[in-house]
């Protein structure tokens, strides 16, 4: 496990070096490999729980994987100077920055195509995962904490645009840009966001919907709901009496299966259709719910309600608010305190769950309330390989690669594999975007090796991808 998590960050460090080589960024008196270790080390120790008893793993993993010699005691001190404060898990890392503006130095240029931010955020999710699992026994916190601070890095990646998705208005970047000499270097303002396309009507929102690779059922079940919504409004235009309908649905599916992606289009369909007044997404998990306290998990539950108003909130992984009801346990208390603004807010507020088929069974059994305000099921069957490599193609596309012949051929054969395989963590669209960045890192690499060696690298090279980017890849 070791090896691929060091074989990880020696990429990180030469990419690293690519940026200073070209004087993408100024570190000042620290090299950018040299902040990253640091950085790594800081989210390492924010990571760590101190035990009754000391854990075996943590110093060793550290030294080897790092380079740090620590003891118990320097590692403790570390934690309580440099990640104890409570906006820590919201501050994105130093090293992000610079990744970031380098990125953002070359957004106009081929080389915008190898995104290495996204690498970096990827590496820390990938450290955090290995030190996280040394641990034999299942640490919550420790989870809990790579959970949020992973949310985090990939939130200042959306604030930048680097990644697409929807930003949670907890995390508010712009307030902590300019505070350390360090963001000096990067834009201190947040980019604009895009406007509202308001020429975009719902017709137009259709023909994207129907766009979509695969969800052939989801497709009907949205088009059926959006038909009975456009005759509703025509029957009260003409004061006809309007039957009571639920907007609130249950999508269930496998992860990666576009649930997210048509919770974010439905707002958009609802605000051009005037059942909602901004037709945003707001979008949590239960860690965004549920606090480990008496009253506290009603009043956060109670700010994100606030938030979503007017537009869509989507819970996914909903059933784990009731999955466990023993002592001590707050997620029925968020279940209590979202009945009850659906009630209260029945004109202004739409809610999506999501999960596992038969979790979601099971949750909407755990309370009577739940089983009558979600009556509207959506599922989202699994990708066929056929269209996994279709959405492989459309990624590709967007971020401007390209495929050579054995390439293609060999992502072809890895995605049919991984269907009739099927892994415990089979993710779906998601098993797809994680085969493409680390296809990127691979690719990155190779490049810089031939940077080393050539006088200069062409478009054509930075674009395409070879069957020897994926080799390696699950390997």
């Amino acid at each position: 496990m070791n090896e691929s998590i060091k074989a990880t960050l020696r990429r990180i460090d030469t990419i690293a070096e690519s940026i200073e080589g070209q004087r993408l960024v100024q570190c000042g008196s620290l090299s950018l490999k040299e902040i990253i270790r640091f950085d790594f080390l800081q989210f390492l120790a924010f990571l760590t729980v101190f035990d009754p008893e000391v854990p075996d793993y943590e110093i060793p993993f550290i030294k080897d994987v790092l380079g740090f010699q620590l003891t118990e005691k320097r590692l403790y001190d570390f934690q309580r100077e440099r990640t104890s404060d409570k906006d820590f898990v919201n501050t994105p890392p130093r090293c992000l920055m610079f990744f970031v503006q380098a990125d953002k130095a070359v957004q106009n240029t081929p080389a915008a195509a190898i995104k290495r931010s996204v690498l970096l955020v990827n590496a820390f999710k990938e450290l955090g995962t290995a030190y996280v699992a040394c641990d034999n026994d299942c640490n919550t916190v420790e989870n809990a904490n790579l959970a949020n601070y992973s949310l985090m890095l990939d939130q200042y990646l959306t604030h930048f645009g680097i990644i697409e998705g929807t930003i949670r208005p907890d995390f508010d970047f712009s307030k902590k840009m300019g505070t350390d000499s360090y963001t000096k270097n990067v834009n201190s303002t947040p980019e604009k966001e895009e406007p509202e396309d308001n020429e975009q009507t719902v017709d137009d929102l259709m023909m994207e919907l129907s766009a979509m690779t695969g969800l052939t059922g989801v497709k009907q079940d949205i088009n059926n709901l959006v038909n009975l919504l456009k005759v509703k409004k025509m029957r009260e235009s003409r004061g006809m009496k309007q039957p009571s309908v639920s907007l609130h649905l249950v999508f269930s599916g496998n992860p990666g299966t576009g649930k997210t992606t048509i919770a974010r289009l439905l707002a958009k369909i609802y605000k051009k259709l005037g059942i909602l007044e901004k037709g945003h997404l707001v979008e949590v998990d239960r860690s965004g719910l549920v606090v480990g306290y008496v009253g506290q998990t009603a009043q956060k539950t109670t700010e994100v309600i606030n938030s979503a108003l007017g537009g869509i909130l989507f819970i996914d992984e909903a059933y784990t608010l009731t999955s466990n009801k023993g002592q001590g346990d707050f997620g029925q208390e968020a279940v209590d305190t979202l009945l009850k603004a659906m009630e209260d807010h029945r004109e202004d507020l739409i809610v999506i769950v999501a999960g596992y088929p038969d979790l979601m069974e099971e949750f909407l059994s755990s309370n009577p309330g739940l089983r009558s305000r979600f009556n509207k099921y959506i599922f989202f069957e699994d990708y066929k390989p056929e269209e996994l490599f279709s959405i492989f193609e459309s990624m590709c596309k967007h971020n401007e690669y390209t495929l050579s012949d054995e390439a293609k051929t060999y992502a072809k054969e890895y995605l049919k594999n991984r269907v009739a395989n099927r892994p415990k963590d089979f993710a779906n669209g998601r098993d797809v975007r994680n085969f493409l960045e680390k296809a990127m890192s691979n690719q990155a690499s190779r490049i810089v090796e031939l940077e080393n060696t050539s006088d200069s690298i062409d478009d054509a090279t930075l674009q395409r991808f070879e069957k020897e980017d994926f080799e390696t890849i699950d390997q």
